[in-house]
């Protein structure tokens, strides 16, 4: 490995804060103990120091912070303490509830990771889940996380097709829609749809999952994906050619597959990923597979992202019970793929 490519290696990422009423101040918290002392691999917070002080004094044991200026500080320091970007709250939040009031800072955190990832400052960004209430509240006008980011690089100048993928073992899935309701979906499922997701995909399975030809698989969109029609067409008319459009450009792609007999474990040896037609086809499967522990993973974007597969949990901020697996793993993963990448 060159010298340049160990030096980016060691990069640190980028932690935003998200909802501060939320569970991410105690599972930020976890994870830093978790990998404090981890050899090669470094986060920083980008949020409130202050805030984040007066919420760990609630610990029964002693959780240091110490505020940086630029990211290049973060390693020297995060064996011993946190490390933080302070970017301080006008209103204090409070725990359990979310506010409009603190919107500014949490969208100036995500501001702020995009700006040090495109400038080369920061490996990864791996984003703490947001309470899009709140947001919303403050004139918000994005779905959520991942179009927000897509608009901020393209703001920057930067080509973005953003595709959620999720990770949980060894099942990648990713759902073709998304946020929208069911009745919805087969109106705006479309070829082009999953061509372009799939094209994202197998791109960048291989660049930064270094899977050297990816294997595809599809589901159908009805049950018995269809069976021929006699359970709907979509297979038929939609998913069928754009496998096709696929096949002749050179992608693995398999299916359309019965989605009830698509997760099992043979099953998933057989590809490297799942493009599912709508949410719940593939978010099902993850969290039953691994609740804790699973990963949002964002390709498509010209920065690495990840976060963790679950919501801001507003029971459970401050009481100590909030597991931390799924950010710990999304943190690993960043890691990983910032790892593979720099060193190709």
């Amino acid at each position: 490995m060159s010298a340049r490519a160990a030096q980016a290696v060691d990069l640190p990422l980028a932690l935003t804060i998200g909802e501060p009423g939320g569970i991410g101040p105690d599972i930020t918290a976890k994870a830093w103990l978790a990998l404090k002392d981890h050899t090669r691999l470094a986060f920083f917070v980008l949020g409130d120091a202050g805030f984040l002080r007066q919420r760990f004094a609630r610990r029964a044991d002693i959780l240091p912070v110490q505020e940086i200026e630029t990211p290049g500080e973060a390693a020297a320091i995060f064996r011993r303490a946190l490390p933080v970007i302070d970017l301080p709250f006008t209103t204090q939040p409070e725990t359990g509830r979310f506010s409009a009031a603190t919107a500014a800072t949490v969208i100036g955190a995500i501001d702020k990771a995009v700006e040090l990832a495109l400038a080369g400052a920061i490996s990864a960004i791996v984003t703490n889940p947001i309470q899009k209430e709140a947001l919303y509240a403050a004139g918000f006008s994005h779905q959520g996380h991942t179009d927000y980011l897509a608009h901020l690089a393209r703001r920057h100048g930067r080509d973005a097709e953003p595709v959620m993928m999720l990770c949980a073992q060894d099942l990648r899935a990713i759902p073709v829609t998304v946020h929208i309701a069911l009745a919805e979906v087969p109106r705006q499922l479309t070829q082009e749809l999953i061509i372009r997701q799939a094209r994202v995909a197998a791109r960048d399975l291989e660049q930064r999952f270094g899977i050297a030809r990816p294997r595809l698989a599809f589901t159908g969109l009805n049950p018995h994906a269809g069976e021929n029609g006699a359970m709907g067409k979509e297979e038929q008319t939609i998913i069928a050619p754009a496998l096709a459009q696929l096949r002749a450009e050179g992608l693995a792609v398999i299916g359309p597959l019965p989605a009830d007999t698509a997760f099992h474990a043979e099953a998933r040896a057989s590809y490297d990923a799942i493009l599912c037609m709508y949410h719940d086809q593939a978010l099902i499967p993850v969290k039953t597979l691994d609740f804790h522990g699973g990963v949002n993973c964002t390709l498509g974007l010209p920065f690495i992202r990840t976060s963790p597969d679950h919501g801001t949990a507003l029971s459970l901020a401050g009481t100590g019970k909030a597991n931390p697996q799924s950010l710990i793993q999304a943190v690993t993963l960043a890691g990983d793929i910032a790892r593979r990448v720099r060193c190709r």
